[in-house]
Parts: structure tokens; C-alpha cells; sequence
């Protein structure tokens, strides 16, 4: 076994103890009319841990402009692991059997346009070629995981219904907050 393939295998140990199982996180109630899920897709690149975010296209009715993970509402009979693989392939490319999918986090609320968001943590291989949405991607961005905490800070947020105090992370200009900040927060806090 290649020192790179030791280096993931043990990531995915470490990391499926630390988090929830996935059928755990989904049986977890949130407040939200409706369930979402996204996800959180990690990478190891010369030893260093990388997120995939996508920086979403300013003219969305929803959330427009922000950063996220890859994800989107739950559609019917599909479990909401499945929801987060499927919205990943939609909105960057991301082939689901390059997934290996190794916990959840807990579920996490969005306060203004209600919806519940599990997220789902998976391991892919770096030196992906993104294929972004036309339609709702302008970008994807991919920090590692010291930008992240590097960029931490509590800073006023301007929305369309005021402007508030909360945790954000600032990587280059671009600004995650909201309930992705929460997740980041959530997701810093198991890292090994």
C-alpha cells in the first residue's frame, strides 16, 4: 500500500469514528418544512486536507452568490445520502462511485428559507476536473482545510433582511456563512 493510500485509509478511520453514521444522522429531527442534503466532499493533496465548495451563480433565487458544499433538496423515495451524491454529479460533476462516503454531521437548519440540511462527509481522489452547472455553479473552490481555520472570524453578515453577527470563514474574497459556516464549524470540530 502506497504511503498516499495509508494516509486516506487512515483519514476514513479516523474520521468514521469521529462522525455519525449516516442512517444515524438522517433518523436526527431539525426544524425545516423541508429536508435537504449536501455533501462535503474531502480531499488529501501532499499531505494536506482539501474541502470542495461551489461558489453558487448570482442570479439564483435562492441563496444566490454564496458558498456551499454541493447539495439540494430531497427528492421522493431517495435517502438523503443519496440526495447529497446525486446534487454533487449535478452541480460539479462528481461521479458517485469516486465517493466513498465515511459519516455525517449532525443536521443543521437554515433560518429563512426553512430547510433541514444533513450533511454528508466523503473522501474522493485529488485532481478532479470539475464540470460546474451551467445553471447554478460559477465556480468551485477548494480550500484546505488550515485556509479554513485560518480564515475564521466572527463578522457582520449583510442580508437582505439586516445585517448580523456571525461566525464566518474568508477564503480569498470569498465569504461562507450561514448554515455552511455552522457545518464548517461542525466538520473543524472532528477533524483529526
Amino acid at each position: 500500500m502506497s504511503s498516499a493510500s495509508r494516509s486516506r485509509a487512515e483519514l476514513a478511520a479516523s474520521l468514521r469514528a469521529a462522525l455519525l453514521s449516516p442512517g444515524d444522522a438522517a433518523a436526527l429531527e431539525v426544524h425545516g418544512r423541508s429536508n435537504a442534503a449536501v455533501l462535503i466532499p474531502l480531499y488529501l493533496d501532499d499531505g494536506q486536507l482539501h474541502a470542495v465548495f461551489t461558489r453558487r451563480r448570482d442570479d439564483m433565487r435562492l441563496h444566490a452568490g454564496q458558498i456551499s458544499f454541493p447539495g439540494g433538496r430531497q427528492d421522493d423515495g431517495e435517502d438523503l445520502h443519496e440526495t447529497a451524491l446525486r446534487e454533487a454529479c449535478e452541480e460539479i460533476g462528481l461521479d458517485s462511485t469516486g465517493v466513498e462516503i465515511v459519516g455525517a454531521l449532525q443536521p443543521t437548519p437554515t433560518f429563512v428559507t426553512d430547510f433541514a440540511v444533513y450533511p454528508f462527509v466523503g473522501l474522493i481522489e485529488p485532481g478532479q476536473t470539475w464540470r460546474p452547472s451551467d445553471a447554478e455553479v460559477a465556480a468551485v473552490i477548494e480550500p484546505s482545510v488550515d485556509q479554513l481555520r485560518e480564515g475564521w472570524a466572527e463578522r457582520p453578515v449583510e442580508t437582505t433582511r439586516g445585517t448580523f453577527t456571525s461566525d464566518t470563514y474568508l477564503i480569498s474574497e470569498d465569504l461562507i456563512w450561514g448554515a455552511t459556516a455552522r457545518i464548517v464549524t461542525h466538520l473543524l470540530a472532528v477533524l483529526p
